[in-house]
């Protein structure tokens, strides 16, 4: 009978990995961008190097870089700005600080929906570090996932 148990446990186990894995941008990421995240970083959000350029200015009109497709998103989890979505989305219990980012306020109306639409995107970024380069190791970048 222990024995079936075990068996159960590693089944659950792996679908929840399978899960984990089926977490894509088309299917999952998408839908909570649109909802959460298109009113400061959507289509008429700066491009990357214009927001650098004047960070201030775009604060004041409430825009952040544009991430309104997979490829302008994956340069804020791979490169150039490697782990930006990550340091922003965090919840703070991967930080030194125990300090959400900026930007995990709006993941959700509340804790539940935040955490939830939190774990999509560490199930689709794959490996979820906090990390900026040079910090970054090449184990760390082979462990980003970002499915389309």
């Amino acid at each position: 009978m222990k024995a079936f148990y075990v068996l159960v446990g590693l089944m659950l186990g792996a679908a929840t990995a399978a899960q984990a894995e089926d977490v894509r941008y088309t299917t999952h990421i998408k839908q909570i961008f649109d909802q959460k995240c298109a009113g400061c970083h959507g289509t008429d959000a700066p491009e990357y190097g214009d927001f650098e350029k004047d960070k201030k200015k775009f604060a004041q009109m409430s825009k952040g870089p544009k991430m309104d497709s997979y490829a302008h998103l994956i340069q804020f989890t791979g490169w150039p700005d490697t782990g930006a979505i990550m340091r922003r989305l965090d919840d703070g219990k991967n930080s030194k600080e125990n300090k959400p980012g900026n930007m995990y306020q709006y993941l959700g109306a509340d804790g539940e929906e935040r955490q939830k639409n939190l774990k999509l995107f560490r199930d689709w970024v794959g490996n979820w570090t906090l990390k900026r380069f040079p910090e970054l190791t090449k184990d760390d970048l082979a462990g980003i996932k970002v499915k389309y």
